[in-house]
């Protein structure tokens, strides 16, 4: 899977209060969750993600609760990868769920800019910055999680074992 696109880029411990506050909780529409996604610190982030579909981020992206409306959001606004120095383990592990690449790179946060342009291969391991000339290697996903991810989240996949 590649992914190309431009950054909107966020700095450290963004939780997932700030991705998807609270008092929008009350539901798990996917659109309607979208319209609030991390309205507290971008109030235009919709439009933005609209042309700027990847997020990098510092250290520790996605802390906080547990609750899947975050990654949720970000997917429904048109997010088409996060990549941060570091994830909430289970912030990792809901995007991945419901089928949004998320991917750890510390040089990838101190060197990219604000609209960079990114082409990320998931396959090969490697992200390259065309704005700036950079290439970065990254773990790639194990077999499985390449599966689920592909398959567009882990219910999918479950249903397609089957």
């Amino acid at each position: 899977m590649v992914i190309t696109g431009r950054v909107i880029k966020f700095g450290d411990n963004i939780d997932t209060d700030i991705i998807m506050p609270a008092r929008y909780l009350n539901t798990f529409d996917p659109q309607e969750l979208a319209k609030h996604c991390m309205e507290s610190i971008c109030q235009n982030f919709n439009e933005k993600v609209a042309r700027n579909p990847i997020l990098v981020a510092g250290k520790n992206f996605g802390c906080g609760s547990s609750r899947e409306h975050a990654p949720l959001a970000l997917k429904s606004a048109g997010v088409q990868c996060i990549i941060a120095s570091s994830f909430a383990r289970i912030f990792f592990r809901n995007a991945i769920n419901i089928g949004l690449p998320v991917v750890e790179s510390q040089d990838v946060f101190q060197d990219t800019s604000e609209n960079d342009e990114l082409e990320i291969d998931l396959e090969k391991g490697t992200i390259e910055n065309k704005t700036k000339n950079r290439k970065y290697k990254i773990n790639p996903y194990p077999e499985f999680l390449k599966e689920i991810i592909n398959s567009g989240g882990l219910v999918n996949y479950v249903k397609k074992r089957k």
